[in-house]
């Protein structure tokens, strides 16, 4: 019997790509790749990529090259590029680095199996054995080969297929998760919005809305394979269902809600124009939908926002921060911050302060703006030199620190249901955990296991993290 086939996937972005890997992970199971951490045991590599910022793409490069040494010691590698970088760049990435196989964009995540299967056949291993002790044949074709298979080769015989498919959904293969616990469950791809910074809508398409009884029907294969969470992911959730018209953001989340056996339900990211009313009533009322919004305002003052086109204003967003705070009065709001974008001045930026310490969110991912070819921002005048972005980022982050601080200090000596996720990165001896508002709690290591939910008294609040006690 042959070696069993391991496949290396390296992931960079959001929980969106990392959501893709899991089922490009399920297709290369399917055809006998194990999962390995090791990308020197690899007979297949694959890097799902990420462009919203440079420093994303310039990793990829990076290990584009490390990756060309493994290819010179073992010619019979495979090796592609997937995700939101490879729709964008294309058989540039090729042209640029030979020794990739194929280049598959973001809609083709199901074709990704009749490409390896084609490159083993032609490379004389399809004789592999894998899992379930079947033989892998010499015919390319699967069940679903004949009408998948739409990459074209280039001159050197290289696989590419970027072609945006924005009237198809990568839907019904299988999934090999990472975590035991807690589950990605995509609920839409694409983005409608264009913001004037950002490449998302150009690399994965308008939006297309899964059908509610195919995300239910996950949800429930989840929990039924003992994931304790979900968390529906969307570039935009609140926009859910407006192109099929089946059921709103809302209604799917009650009906998540309900799935029997389900414990927590998260779901990201909202935009803020799109939340409604309904939403929120809908999150007071649940009961297993978790008291956290990320609602990432990306920055705090009308003239930027403008710029942004993030079609709202800092009053309307104001109101409606409020409203959900009326409504859900524990709830945890986090956020999106940009700095730095084009013609920001320093009274913007002052804007952008106050605004952040009158909101008062629990945490904040901070940005500095980056320049993205193809997006409209990138050729807007009065570009913010890099030092001063670095120098706001600072002052930004020291006023959210701040901010996150004092709300954590007021959690002291409460209690706080914990769901324990395993032991804590830097102490063996504590496990670690999260609330329902998303907070990370680290407690001492009693006789608990992961999946867990414990009621953790915080004794220890940290600007970052809460430390605490079984009670």
């Amino acid at each position: 019997m042959k070696k069993q086939k391991k496949a290396f996937l390296l992931v960079y972005g959001c929980q969106m790509n990392f959501s893709d890997a899991e089922r490009m992970a399920g297709e290369l199971a399917s055809i006998g790749y194990e999962r390995t951490d090791e990308m020197a045991a690899a007979n297949l590599i694959l890097i799902n990529t990420c462009c919203v910022r440079e420093s994303a793409e310039d990793r990829v490069y990076g290990k584009i090259g490390e990756i060309k040494h493994l290819k010179e010691a073992n010619p019979r590698l495979i090796f592609g590029i997937t995700g939101c970088m490879a729709q964008k760049e294309g058989d540039a990435l090729i042209a640029r680095a030979p020794h990739i196989d194929f280049v598959l964009g973001t809609s083709k995540v199901r074709e990704l199996k009749t490409i390896v299967r084609e490159i083993e056949a032609e490379r004389g291993l399809v004789d592999t054995e894998i899992n379930h002790g079947a033989r892998v044949t010499a015919s390319v074709a699967n069940e679903n080969g004949a009408k998948l298979r739409t990459a074209t080769r280039d001159k050197r015989g290289r696989f590419v297929d970027v072609t945006l498919t924005e009237t198809e959904l990568p839907d019904g293969g299988p999934v090999a998760r990472e975590g035991k616990l807690s589950a990605w469950i995509p609920i839409m791809y694409g983005c409608n919005n264009f913001c004037t910074y950002c490449i998302v809508p150009y690399v994965r398409g308008r939006e297309r809305s899964r059908r509610p009884e195919d995300i239910v029907r996950e949800v429930e294969e989840a929990v039924a394979n003992g994931y304790k969470e979900v968390t529906l992911l969307g570039q935009n959730v609140n926009s859910y269902g407006k192109d099929h018209k089946l059921a709103d953001f809302a209604d799917l989340l009650k009906m998540v809600d309900e799935v029997h056996g389900i414990e927590r339900v998260r779901f990201m990211t909202s935009h803020p124009k799109d939340l409604s009313d309904k939403l929120i009533e809908t999150i007071a009322n649940g009961t297993h939908i978790c008291e956290h919004i990320h609602l990432p305002v990306q920055y705090g003052s009308d003239k930027i926002l403008k710029a942004m086109h993030r079609i709202y204003t800092v009053d309307s967003y104001r109101a409606l921060a409020q409203r959900i705070r009326a409504a859900i009065p524990n709830v945890a709001l986090t956020t999106d911050l940009i700095v730095g974008f084009p013609g920001e001045t320093d009274e913007d930026f002052q804007e952008m302060i106050a605004f952040l310490k009158e909101i008062r969110y629990d945490s904040a991912y901070t940005f500095i703006y980056s320049k993205r070819s193809g997006t409209p921002a990138a050729t807007m005048e009065a570009q913010v030199p890099d030092a001063l972005k670095h120098e706001r980022l600072n002052q930004l982050m020291a006023v959210q620190n701040e901010i996150s601080k004092e709300i954590n200090d007021k959690l002291l000596d409460t209690v706080q249901e914990v769901m324990v996720e395993g032991p804590s990165k830097n102490d063996a001896a504590m496990w670690s955990g999260r609330t329902r508002t998303n907070k990370l709690v680290i407690f001492p290591h009693g006789t608990e296991q992961a999946g867990d939910f414990m009621n953790v008294k915080i004794t220890h609040p940290q600007t970052w993290i809460l430390k605490g006690e079984v009670v």
